[in-house]
């Protein structure tokens, strides 16, 4: 019989040299695709606590493994903060309200001082200023400014003037350069006003005759109005130029 030859693509045969798996200490390894190895990988789990809410972070791209977030709930510290911050928000509105009060207060004594110096100065303007040709009219204009008693004193000086003044064509022009408030007590005060005047007429050949006037006024409120109820002069100087 004629020997036969092994193919060159057959590898069942072994060569007498090789040693038998039995003759080595280590087993033999078996080959394994990545496919196999893959599935034969362990996998890990992450296991939620119990009662933990567990939330997929929305960005994670589709090929990339979802991680999970856990998510816990406000612990007893920070409901311990939250109170601390209501209670100094509520104990700063209480500050600043007890601040503001004084200062609505002084804001309302200052408005109702400077109605009062308004007063004052209009009504010294309007009974100290007149021509001849208005003086009879004085005392109907100067009646909203006054008050009581002092209303009808002043009517009576001014009707007593009149046709002296309109015989001599007196002109007289009070201008107000200060006025202030001296005390406020309630619905009484007084006030400062402070004046020059100029009274001028042909029978002086029309050199004005120049006076620096400051008087006191004591006013009551009425209906929310401040009025006239007195009047002194203080100063009376006259600075009329001598010729």
């Amino acid at each position: 019989m004629e020997d036969q030859q092994p193919g060159s693509g057959d590898l069942s045969d072994e060569s007498p040299e090789e040693a038998t798996p039995a003759e080595t200490s280590e087993a033999p390894r078996v080959p394994q695709g990545k496919r196999q190895r893959a599935t034969a990988a362990p996998v890990e789990e992450t296991v939620p606590e119990p009662d933990a809410e567990l939330e997929a972070d929305p960005e994670a791209h589709p090929d990339e493994p979802v991680v999970l977030v856990e998510r816990r709930p406000p612990g007893r510290r920070a409901g311990i903060v939250i109170g601390i911050a209501a209670a100094l928000f509520v104990a700063a509105g209480g500050f600043a309200g007890a601040m503001a009060q004084p200062y609505i207060a002084e804001r309302a004594t200052v408005h109702t001082k400077l109605q009062i110096a308004r007063t004052a100065a209009d009504a010294i303007t309007t009974l100290w200023t007149y021509t001849p040709d208005n003086m009879d009219q004085l005392a109907n204009r100067s009646a909203r400014y006054l008050a009581g008693d002092f209303q009808a004193e002043y009517r009576k000086y001014i009707d007593a003037i009149v046709p002296t003044n309109k015989q001599a064509q007196v002109t007289n022009s009070t201008e107000v350069v200060g006025a202030a408030v001296e005390s406020l007590n309630g619905s009484e005060a007084t006030a400062i006003v402070y004046t020059n005047s100029t009274s001028t007429s042909p029978l002086s050949k029309n050199i004005p005759s120049m006076k620096y006037i400051s008087y006191r006024l004591t006013l009551q409120r009425d209906s929310g109005q401040w009025l006239v109820n007195g009047m002194t002069s203080i100063t009376n100087l006259d600075l009329t130029p001598q010729i």
